[in-house]
């Protein structure tokens, strides 16, 4: 008999850390240069549309002096999207994020090349043509192109381009806006799906080094620079849960809304190039009264930071910066949605501020404050990725020691959208697809799970010296008829382990010789996968699966011949099961126990109230 070498899952995974890291800086590097060349391509078209000019500098759509030409600028600028999508790919409209994750769950991580091409420059030509978007949905799925392309052109498997896609994604967002915390928990929380060292460490080395060089390329300075936020937790706090409650219930208004125009424009079944023109009519409008709606708005937002502004420009910020990216986005062209609900929100959160400053005078509110964790709730809450808002507005002002009031409103808004919503703003194009996307990572139970807490310690065995004809009485009419398992360890004359033998095994054997005079031992496979009972399920399970076999043995470390139990399907259940029963029953507390003896006392009858949840 031979018995096969126990190799786990877990030495062959780090075994490829190297090798995944080194292709993490290659991405961190790339990421930094696409995400500095998009920055001068939005640049570049928004000095040719709306100021005449061929510039790559800093320009501001909102300063532009064009009269009635504004409304016509976005309307050009989605024509030749249209033409975009139409004939190069569908996968360029929205935000970009949904389809990353798509691509992640359901296409093995595979992005296409043209992808990579189309993406940043739809997306940059929507912004530079006035579009109200931001850079990172596009960015993300740029860079999630170029780690998944990457992984194609070398020798991966569909997990190790899952890691590149996300280095690449979290990269382009760690040097998009200087923030290479973010970037790591944004990579984490929405593209990921795990967490471990083989996409942990490469994750982060990406995003150092895309921050690194972008440092070199744009500069240290934060994304948006603010004075130093005021304010007294301890007097404040009422307000702060009251403004996260207020920042849940606009994150599920910006979701509902968003796919209320996508449903709408659907309706209308426009054309792929007039759709998205449709919408930059709209917004065209919407500009030539409140021309602060074109663009990512960048200025703007610095300026809500700063107290720059009246309550009353506040709302008009409010409500026409978020209806201008809903109809723009609704119709299906290119952009992100960060820096829009970005701006929107913190006008929102600094006008909750002055209206409490009216209120209550002697509290002294920072508007600045709440408008930078209104923009960090809202849309942290929106997507699902709590955590990597709570450190986003921190990064881009430099400001860390506003995580307190972050962490406040952020997961409190979180609990009012995941008691609300189903499914997240990015995950719901997903799910209407039919598509399922986890909203939560946990420690799969056969990772923790011992063999030797769930094997069949005492299994049911075979001789090897046994006829197959008398093997087959037993399973009618004796002993290893009542066995649960599909198959048999066949033992020696010595009890030691020579082989397996399935039910079907022996089905087969008799077809070929109906007699049944050959003994077991001729019939049974003597080259065995086996396990130890220290073993985690989860190797075990992967062992298995590799070599098609739905059961082992298990064996002594010390003297592999002896066997000590079985490790089946059911055996595999049983260990889930077991995270199961973890999360259901609810045993009585100290509490429980004191009810019931007060209960005793005093002779009060009746069961007292459950605590089993049911």
């Amino acid at each position: 008999m031979k018995i096969q070498p126990n190799k786990t899952l877990e030495s062959s995974e780090n075994s490829r850390i190297a090798f995944l890291s080194g292709a993490a800086v290659f991405l961190g590097i790339t990421a930094a240069v696409v995400a500095f060349c998009f920055y001068h391509l939005i640049y570049f078209f928004t000095n040719l549309f709306f100021f005449g000019r061929l510039s790559f500098v800093l320009a501001d759509p909102s300063r532009s002096h064009l009269g009635l030409w504004v409304i016509f600028i976005p309307v050009i600028g989605a024509l030749i999207i249209g033409v975009m999508i139409k004939y190069g790919s569908t996968k360029i409209i929205g935000h970009g994020i949904p389809e990353a994750m798509e691509a992640v769950l359901y296409a093995k991580s595979r992005i296409e090349p043209k992808v990579a091409i189309l993406k940043p420059v739809s997306a940059a030509l929507a912004i530079g043509t006035g579009g109200p978007f931001g850079a990172e949905g596009p960015i993300i799925q740029t860079g999630g192109a170029v780690g998944s392309l990457a992984g194609q052109f070398l020798t991966t498997t569909s997990s190790e381009r899952k890691v590149l896609l996300a280095c690449g994604a979290g990269a382009g967002m760690a040097a998009t806006f200087n923030t290479p915390i973010a970037g790591v928990l944004i990579a984490i929380e929405l593209l990921l799906f795990e967490f471990k060292p083989r996409s942990f460490i490469p994750l982060v080395i990406s995003c150092a080094v895309a921050t690194l060089v972008r440092l070199k390329l744009i500069g240290p300075h934060p994304l948006f620079q603010s004075h130093p936020f005021v304010f007294n937790l301890f007097a404040q706090w009422p307000f702060f849960v009251i403004l996260g409650i207020l920042s849940g219930l606009a994150a599920i208004a910006f979701t509902r809304s968003l796919y209320w125009f996508e449903d709408l424009f659907d309706k209308l079944k426009l054309d792929l190039i007039l759709s998205p023109a449709l919408g930059a009519l709209g917004l065209g409008i919407i500009a030539y009264f409140v021309p602060r709606v074109l663009g990512v708005g960048y200025n703007t937002i610095t300026d809500i930071l700063n107290n720059h502004f009246i309550l009353s420009f506040l709302f008009v910020i409010f409500i026409f910066k978020a209806l201008a990216m809903l109809i723009s986005l609704g119709s299906g062209t290119s952009g992100g949605l960060l820096a829009p609900m970005f701006m929107s929100t913190a006008a929102m959160g600094g006008a909750f501020a002055m209206i409490l400053n009216h209120l209550f005078p002697s509290l002294h509110m920072d508007p600045g404050i709440f408008a930078l964790t209104a923009m960090g709730a809202v849309f942290g809450s929106a997507a699902r990725c709590p955590f990597a808002f709570i450190v986003f507005p921190m990064e881009v002002t430099g400001d860390f020691h506003t995580i307190l009031p972050l962490m406040m409103v952020c997961i409190i808004a979180y609990m009012v959208t995941t008691y609300c919503m189903k499914d997240s703003i990015m995950t719901e194009k997903i799910a209407r697809r039919g598509l399922k996307v986890p909203q939560e990572y946990e420690v799969n139970p056969l990772e923790y799970t011992k063999v030797s807490e769930v094997m069949d310690p005492a299994p049911i065995t075979v001789s090897a010296d046994m006829k197959l004809s008398e093997m087959m009485d037993q399973l009618n009419h004796g002993e290893l008829g009542y066995s649960k398992h599909q198959a048999f360890p066949v033992l020696n004359s010595e009890k030691k382990i020579i082989g397996m033998i399935t039910r079907w095994d022996l089905i087969k054997a008799l077809k070929e010789n109906s007699e049944g005079e050959r003994k077991v031992e001729q019939v049974a496979s003597k080259n065995l996968v086996s396990a130890y009972p220290d073993e985690l399920v989860g190797d075990v399970l992967s062992r298995m699966l590799e070599k098609k076999i739905g059961r082992v043995p298990i064996i002594k470390r010390e003297d592999p011949l002896i066997l000590i139990g079985y490790l089946g399907r059911n055996e595999i259940l049983k260990a889930i099961n077991k995270k199961l029963e973890v999360d259901k029953d609810r045993e009585p507390g100290l509490l429980s126990d004191t009810t019931l003896k007060i209960r005793k006392k005093f002779g009060i009858k009746g069961s007292p109230p459950s605590s089993s949840g049911a």
